[in-house]
């Protein structure tokens, strides 16, 4: 039966060891991450601006001729 126990405890123990010692985020890192997002989003908005001004132009261009 103290085997039994023992053999429980090392598992409990190494288990807990190992769900323990996840990386987690400074706050620095997560801000650094929102920022890069928001400058993806940004870059990506401009691109779509550029396409809808592109498309329209060719619209124009068209009715012209």
């Amino acid at each position: 039966m103290k085997k039994l126990a023992y053999i429980f405890i090392v598992i409990l123990s190494v288990g807990t060891l190992f769900t323990g010692c996840r990386d987690q985020k400074t706050a620095g890192e997560k801000i650094e991450d929102g920022v890069e997002e928001v400058g993806d989003g940004i870059e990506d908005a401009a691109d779509d601006v550029g396409d809808a001004i592109e498309d329209a132009a060719d619209d124009v261009e068209d009715a012209v001729d």
